[in-house]
C-alpha cells in the first residue's frame, strides 16, 4: 500500500534495520523530557516509536491523542522490551512524522476504558467506542462466526439467496415497520419480520435448500437478549424435508459453530440433542426454553396439599421446587419471596427440613401430616428447602421463575457448558391475555394430524410440527414443517377468524403457489446475534452489534427516529395527527 509498508501489529525483532512506513491513531504519549515515546494503534495492533530531537518532540507534543498520523523511519531493537505486546521487542525511530487527520475535540471518554462509560455516551460516540480493541474484537469475532456459518451452509449444499426487504404487511406476529408508498397513495410496504413467505415460495419454485444471513425487522421492546428493531438470523428452508431432516442439519451446524468458537474447556452438546415436548417443558421446568444446566425441577404437589386451606385454595394448581443442602438465611428467602411477587405471583410459600429431617419455618406446621409424601415427591432430604407457588393460571411460569432464580443465585448451574435441547410439539393454538384464540407460533405450520385434526379436534388439543432449539435457557431458533396444502391453510386460518378472503389478500402469493404442486418443506432460523452473544459470553446483545439501538429503540449515533420535512410527508401522502404535547 502506498501509505504504509506494514501495519501496527506486524513488525518483529527480525525486522530490525528495515525502513518502514506506518499509519495509525496516536494512542498514547510518554514524555520523559529528553525523549518522547509514543504508541500508534491501528486495526492490527500497536507499535511504539521514539523521538529525541527537539523538532520532532515539539511536533508530537502538539498532536492531540486519537489523531491519525503517518511515520517513516527505521526499526530498532528496544532497550526495554515489552513482552506483553506482540511488537514489544522493537520500536521505530521516525525520520518523518505527518498528521493525516487531526482530533479537534476533547475525547468524551478514554478509548482504553470506553466500556466503563455510560451506555448512551458510548452509543453516541460509537465510532470512538469501536476503537477500543476489546470492543472491536467482539465485532471481529462476530464476522468470523458469520463467515463460518456461511461456509458451513454452502458446504452442506444450501444455496444462498437474498430475499426482498420491501414487502407486504402480515396480520400475524410482532408489529411491522411500515414504509409509505409515493406512487400508490394510502398504501404501504412493510419491512420483513422474517423472509418466511419468500423462502416457502423458493421451495415451491423448485429450489432444494436455501439459506441467507437475513435481516429481520420487528417493532418490539428491547431485552438483554433481543435488539429492538433489527436483528439477523440464519434463515434456512429445505424441500421434501421432515422435522427429522431439519434436526439432523441444525444439530451439525449448531454443535459445530459452538464447538469451533466456544472458550477453551467448554463442553458442547453434540447431536442428537435432547427432545422435550412443550407440555413436558412447562411441567418440569416452568419454561419453554429451559436451562438444562440447572439441576432443579418443578413438581406438581396439588394432590398432596389441596386440602391445606387457607394457603392452597381449591381450584388452584400448586407447584414446588426443592433444593437440598440449603444454607441460606431467612433474609435470602424473604428477598426471593418479594422477587416472585414482583414477577406477578400472588405469593410464595416455603418450608425447610432441619438437619434431623424435621419440618421448620414458613408454613411447615400446616404440612406435618403430608411431610413424608412431599419429601418423596420432591426428593427432599434433611437440610433441604422448598419454595411453593399456587395460582389459578400461569403457575408454570411462576414456578419456572423461581427455578431460575434459585439456580442462578445459589450458583447451581453447570459451569463451562452449552447444553442444547429441542422443544417440540408446540400447541397449534392458544388464547391471548384478552381471551382471543390465535396461533401459538408460526401460522404457516403443519398441524399434526393434518386436516382431520383441524376439523375434529379441540383447537387447544392440536399440536403442530413446530420446534425451537434452546441452549442454556436461551431460545436460539424457531422452525416448523410448513403447511403446503391450500385446504389445510384455509381451515387453519378459519379457526382463528380469518376467512379465505384474508388469505387471498394477505398471503396471495403463497396461497396461489400451493395450488400448483407445492412440495412438503420445512425450515428453521437460528438467531445470529444470540449465537454470537452466547459464544462471546456477553450478557447484553448490544455488545456484539456494530451499531446497536439503545433500550428505547433509538439510534443515538444517527439520531433516529427523527422528524421529516413537510415536503417529504406530502410526497408520500401523509398528514400527522400527533398528541397535543408533541405538536
Amino acid at each position: 500500500m502506498e501509505l504504509r509498508t506494514h501495519n501496527c501489529g506486524e513488525l518483529r525483532e527480525s525486522d530490525a534495520g528495515k525502513k518502514v512506513k506506518l499509519c495509525g491513531w496516536l494512542s498514547s504519549i510518554r514524555d520523559l523530557g529528553a525523549v518522547i515515546f509514543f504508541v500508534m494503534r491501528d486495526y492490527y495492533g500497536y507499535t511504539q516509536a521514539v523521538v529525541s530531537d527537539e523538532e520532532k518532540k515539539e511536533l508530537i507534543r502538539s498532536i492531540p491523542r486519537e489523531s491519525t498520523i503517518s511515520i517513516e523511519g527505521t526499526v530498532v531493537i528496544r532497550s526495554a522490551p515489552n513482552k506483553d505486546m506482540p511488537t514489544g521487542m522493537i520500536e521505530i525511530e521516525p525520520e518523518k512524522i505527518e498528521v493525516l487527520g487531526k482530533c479537534y475535540e476533547q475525547l468524551p471518554f478514554e478509548i482504553a476504558t470506553s466500556t466503563q462509560s455510560r451506555e448512551d455516551v458510548r452509543l453516541k460516540y460509537r465510532f470512538l467506542d469501536l476503537r477500543n480493541p476489546d470492543v472491536k474484537a467482539k465485532i471481529v469475532f462476530r464476522s468470523k462466526v458469520v463467515s463460518w456459518l456461511r461456509r458451513k451452509m454452502t458446504d452442506m449444499g444450501f444455496l444462498e439467496i437474498a430475499t426482498p426487504i420491501l414487502t407486504s404487511s402480515s396480520p400475524e406476529g410482532a408489529r411491522d415497520y411500515i414504509v409509505p408508498s409515493r406512487i400508490y397513495p394510502g398504501c404501504f410496504y412493510a419491512l420483513p419480520q422474517a423472509p418466511q413467505q419468500y423462502k416457502q415460495l423458493l421451495m415451491a419454485s423448485g429450489f432444494d435448500k436455501y439459506f441467507q444471513i437475513a435481516p429481520c425487522f420487528r417493532d418490539e421492546d428491547a431485552r438483554a437478549d433481543r435488539s429492538p428493531g433489527e436483528f439477523y438470523q440464519l434463515d434456512t428452508e429445505m424441500c421434501f424435508a421432515t422435522q427429522e431432516d431439519v434436526f439432523a442439519v441444525m444439530e451439525e451446524v449448531l454443535s459445530g459453530v459452538f464447538k469451533e468458537f466456544s472458550p477453551a474447556g467448554y463442553k458442547v452438546d453434540q447431536g442428537p440433542f435432547r427432545r422435550i415436548t412443550y407440555r413436558d417443558a412447562m411441567r418440569d421446568y416452568g419454561s419453554d426454553k429451559p436451562d438444562l444446566r440447572n439441576p432443579l425441577l418443578v413438581k406438581d404437589i396439588t394432590d398432596i396439599v389441596e386440602e391445606k386451606a387457607p394457603f392452597f385454595e381449591k381450584g388452584k394448581v400448586v407447584k414446588a421446587i426443592a433444593v437440598n443442602d440449603f444454607k441460606e438465611t431467612r433474609k435470602f428467602i424473604d428477598a426471593l419471596t418479594e422477587k416472585v411477587k414482583l414477577n406477578g405471583a400472588s405469593n410464595m410459600f416455603w418450608y425447610k427440613l432441619d438437619e434431623n429431617g424435621e419440618l421448620v419455618g414458613g408454613i411447615s406446621k400446616f404440612l406435618t401430616d403430608v411431610k413424608d409424601a412431599l419429601s418423596e415427591r420432591l426428593g427432599l432430604k434433611a437440610g433441604g428447602f422448598v419454595a411453593i407457588v399456587a395460582e389459578s393460571k400461569g403457575v408454570e411460569k411462576q414456578a419456572g421463575y423461581i427455578r431460575t432464580e434459585l439456580g442462578t443465585s445459589l450458583d447451581l448451574l453447570e459451569k463451562n457448558a452449552f447444553r442444547f435441547c429441542w422443544i417440540v410439539d408446540f400447541p397449534m393454538y392458544e388464547y391471548d391475555d384478552e381471551g382471543v384464540l390465535g396461533f401459538c407460533h408460526n401460522p404457516f405450520s403443519m398441524p399434526q394430524g393434518g386436516l382431520d385434526a383441524l376439523n375434529n379436534m379441540d383447537p387447544l388439543d392440536i399440536v403442530a410440527y413446530q420446534y425451537d432449539s434452546v441452549v442454556n435457557g436461551v431460545e436460539l431458533s424457531s422452525g416448523a414443517v410448513r403447511n403446503h396444502e391450500p385446504a389445510i391453510m384455509e381451515k387453519a386460518f378459519e379457526i382463528v377468524g380469518y376467512g379465505k378472503d384474508v388469505i387471498e389478500q394477505k398471503f396471495s402469493a403463497l396461497y396461489n403457489a400451493f395450488k400448483f404442486g407445492a412440495p412438503p418443506h420445512a425450515g428453521i432460523a437460528p438467531g445470529v446475534d444470540r449465537i454470537v452473544m452466547l459464544l462471546a459470553n456477553e450478557p447484553s446483545i448490544r455488545e456484539i452489534i456494530t451499531f446497536p439501538m439503545d433500550r428505547n429503540a433509538r439510534d443515538i449515533l444517527m439520531g433516529a427516529p427523527s422528524p421529516v420535512t413537510e415536503k417529504q410527508l406530502k410526497e408520500v401522502h401523509i398528514k400527522l395527527d400527533l398528541p397535543k404535547e408533541n405538536k
